[in-house]
């Protein structure tokens, strides 16, 4: 049996009552170095997460609970997604590239460089309906060797927020004024995106509407970080943020007030849902994974359009090439 924590749900505000769970948070795994990433396969019944300085990712069977390495020489991989034909999409930081695992186990390098220079590290991915890749490219796996591999930025320090359309390898700038943009998630309809800036002050959240030409629109602060730095965020079918931070995971009411949290005894990087019922909730903190059962289900998104599944362009060879 896995060990276990007590829950420790925090009510900050009454909108928040209800949103609870399991009386102990599991821990599946431990002993990493630092844990980031979870992706959660339904065909599987599998979570997918990355050991970013170990570089390596690690897999945990939900039917026997063993837990085993993935792959290892990862490319220093962050963030992870699946996409909607249960494909792993992963951010490699060391590589400075987003790449996929198709089914039959090979990469495909979606994106490496952008206008002949190469990415800096991406961090975190989302994979829209319509097909198109929403990632973060901060400079974190290129300032030492630790989680990544030092090298200097070719954006001249910037880190901007990219779009990618595999199907037609359009591949543009969504945002520009970013510190160092991290997590990301769409709202359940799709119509907005939330985005975290970790290295403002405070950290921040904010969100931006989605233009039906794939561009972004607003771009207000949504919330505020009161402990640490925000980092991985989701949505819930309730359409609450849940964001993770150095205390555990806060919990954002949909006009951004904060209502609770889930307190944990290690800093929180990443979350994730998954299970049949998407109520089952995966967080990477620290050294470790944890899990728990919960009262309310993780956003449902639209299923994918057939207009932007087209023949896949071949493997990308070089700096600034994306397929």
């Amino acid at each position: 049996m896995a060990d276990t924590v007590p829950t420790d749900f925090r009510l900050l505000d009454e909108r928040f009552r209800g949103c609870d769970g399991d009386f102990v948070v599991e821990l599946l795994h431990s002993g990493a170095r630092k844990t980031e990433g979870p992706a959660y396969f339904p065909a599987g019944r599998y979570l997918v997460w990355s050991d970013i300085p170990n570089d390596r990712m690690l897999r945990w069977d939900e039917t026997t609970g063993g837990v085993g390495v993935y792959r290892h020489g990862s490319g220093y991989a962050n963030g992870n997604t699946v996409d909607r034909q249960g494909r792993l999409v992963t951010c490699e930081q060391g590589n400075r590239r987003v790449t996929r695992t198709e089914h039959d186990g090979t990469i495909t390098v979606l994106a490496d460089g952008f206008q002949g220079k190469r990415l800096n590290s991406p961090n975190d991915v989302a994979v829209r309906a319509d097909g198109t890749i929403w990632f973060t490219d901060p400079s974190y796996g290129i300032h030492n060797d630790y989680e990544g591999n030092r090298g200097d930025s070719e954006f001249d320090g910037a880190c901007y927020v990219f779009r990618l359309d595999p199907a037609t390898s359009d591949m543009r700038v969504v945002a520009n004024d970013f510190s160092r943009p991290n997590g990301l998630a769409f709202s359940a309809d799709e119509q907005q995106l939330y985005i975290v800036d970790t290295r403002q002050d405070p950290s921040h959240i904010r969100v931006f509407d989605v233009t039906a030409d794939g561009t972004l629109s607003g771009g207000k602060i949504f919330a505020e970080c009161d402990f640490g730095r925000f980092d991985g965020i989701r949505l819930d079918d309730g359409g609450r943020v849940w964001a993770a931070a150095w205390d555990g995971v806060h919990c954002f009411d949909p006009d951004g007030t904060l209502i609770g949290k889930l307190l944990l005894p290690e800093p929180v990087a990443n979350l994730t849902f998954g299970g049949p019922k998407r109520n089952h909730l995966f967080i990477t903190a620290g050294t470790s994974v944890y899990s728990l059962r919960v009262t309310f289900n993780g956003a449902h998104y639209p299923p994918p359009s057939s207009e932007n599944h087209g023949p896949r362009a071949s493997i990308s060879s070089g700096p600034g090439s994306v397929v």
